[in-house]
């Protein structure tokens, strides 16, 4: 009896790269063969090979968005980039697409294959490729309850996002009152903190984020006594940070750092976090239960704003726009939600209504019935 092998395409950002990767472990722990798709010029290049899998890359066909002379060479482009991914796809149970560039090729060759094409969608906004995969998808997973996304000609399921197994277990672990006060003990050792404070994070994700940066620092003065910080600052980014808390009075507890791997330690201290509302960061945090104040980014189609509004609606977070933000929001609104302590219990609560802890689990299921 030979495995049955399952192709993973997806790529460009994070977003896309990480659930793939989720599921690329917990397919092969389940006994599949497991073949990746992507491009050389995406995050999977570097993230995919790091995670001990290997990377079949075909070319980036990009949509051009206005009338250009990459139209007149497009049909031959795609064509040899579906026939490149046909090549991977061929004997496959099944193509699992995760949306961007690489994903419009994927699905193309499955077609012509007669392959079965599960698709899960991350934002509550969903990209053209996974769109346009679909109309002839057999299952369509998505994060978000309100994303506009279902197959035609298949079944549609919230799944939610499958979770890092450092997220899944965190999650877990918050479930218990005490297994999670010893995962907060332990977290304020790592921080050199103190677990009985109360804790605001505040990360801008991988790059960082300026303007909430300054915003915060601006602030500094009124920090509350019993309250603590762990600021993630972005690469290239500390030091601006480091120097306007210099010679502040609160600097042993305001901890700053660049990036940080282990995000999990972070939110097993945290009781509020102030961040960017990209579809990984809200459905983790709802997942482990931790009141937020989203800061949409405020570039790209606005699919930020677009994954916080469900669990905002369910008051288990609050928004604020980027332009909106400044110290004094941080003064008026973050510190205050921090010393609330009903408010934070009532946020946690309402934010764990709309959370998926077993993301990767539901997906799993959807992928194996189609195969």
């Amino acid at each position: 009896m030979t495995t049955k092998r399952i192709v993973l395409a997806g790529g460009g950002s994070a977003g896309h790269v990480n659930p793939l990767l989720v599921m690329a472990k917990r397919l092969e722990a389940a006994g599949y063969q497991v073949s990746i798709l992507g491009t050389k010029e995406g995050l999977e290049s570097t993230l995919v090979p790091a995670a001990g899998f290997e990377l079949t890359t075909i070319e980036k066909v990009p949509f051009p968005r206005r009338p250009s002379t990459q139209l007149f060479t497009l049909p031959a482009r795609l064509k040899k980039a579906v026939d490149l991914s046909a090549q991977l796809i061929e004997g496959a149970a099944a193509v699992v697409g995760f949306g961007g560039y690489v994903s419009t090729p994927a699905y193309q060759a499955a077609n012509k294959l007669s392959v079965p094409i599960v698709i899960h969608e991350q934002n509550a906004k969903p990209g053209l490729a996974n769109r346009l995969g679909a109309r002839t998808a057999k299952a369509v997973g998505v994060t978000f309850a309100d994303t506009p996304l279902t197959a035609r000609r298949g079944v549609t399921e919230v799944t939610g996002l499958p979770l890092r197994a450092e997220i899944e277990r965190l999650a877990k672990i918050r479930q218990d009152d005490t297994a999670s006060a010893k995962a907060r003990r332990d977290a304020a050792a790592f921080f050199d903190l103190d677990p009985s404070r109360k804790t605001l994070l505040v990360t801008g994700g991988s790059l960082g984020a300026l303007h909430l940066n300054q915003s915060l620092v601006r602030a500094v003065k009124s920090l509350p006594t019993d309250a603590q910080i762990i600021h993630i600052t972005g690469k290239g980014k500390i030091d601006e940070v480091n120097r306007a808390l210099s010679r502040s009075p609160y600097r042993d507890r305001w901890v700053t750092m660049e990036y940080l791997d282990s995000m999990e330690q972070a939110f097993a201290l945290a009781d509020l976090v102030v961040c960017r509302s990209g579809a990984g960061t809200v459905a983790e945090l709802s997942a482990l239960g931790l009141p937020a104040i989203y800061v949409p980014l405020p570039i790209g189609n606005g699919e930020q704003r677009l994954n916080a509004l469900e669990v905002i609606k369910n008051k288990g977070a609050l928004l604020v726009e980027d332009h909106a933000f400044s110290a004094k929001t941080v003064e008026q609104l973050v510190f205050p939600t921090l010393e609330n302590d009903d408010l934070l219990k009532q946020m946690q609560q309402n934010t764990r209504l709309t959370g998926v802890v077993d993301g990767g689990e539901r997906l799993q299921k959807l992928i194996e019935a189609a195969v």
